[in-house]
């Protein structure tokens, strides 16, 4: 019978930590975080808290023609024309928020998703600029790798 010499566990103990390794940023990631506005749209971030009430996706939809999932850690940067914009939650979850930009201008919209009466729930809150680009600088952008 063989036994489990210690180099054997410092082996084991060694490979699940790098199931833990953080990627590094994508390129993508990177541009994003440099926080520039346009001169013709507005930039809006959307930042998930982490931790949040649920581990789960939240899908999006963003002016009723795009979706995104959202995780907690996570963010998007959607580049908008000036005026009024929807953000809502999709199927089930209710939540939304409407907000109105200007162009050459970012915002930062701080998601929750929190506990419902049968299921979780979207919240949206804008945020200062100071709190959401520390809030973005945390997080992962959505579709990144």
């Amino acid at each position: 019978m063989k036994t489990c010499l210690p180099r054997d566990v410092l082996l084991a103990g060694l490979l699940s930590f790098a199931g833990c390794a953080q990627l590094p940023p994508t390129p993508a990631d990177l541009q994003a975080k440099k926080f520039e506005a346009l001169p013709d749209r507005a930039v809006v971030y959307i930042v998930r808290n982490d931790p949040d009430f649920s581990r789960d996706g939240a899908t999006l939809l963003l002016d009723e023609t795009q979706t995104i999932t959202t995780y907690p850690g996570t963010y998007y940067r959607w580049e908008v024309a000036p005026g009024r914009h929807r953000i809502a939650g999709f199927a089930a979850d209710a939540g939304f928020t409407t907000i109105q930009v200007e162009a050459g201008k970012l915002y930062f919209v701080q998601q929750s998703f929190v506990p419902g009466p049968f299921t979780p729930r979207s919240h949206f809150s804008l945020v200062p600029p100071e709190r959401g680009r520390a809030m973005v600088m945390r997080s992962e952008l959505v579709g990144g790798r």
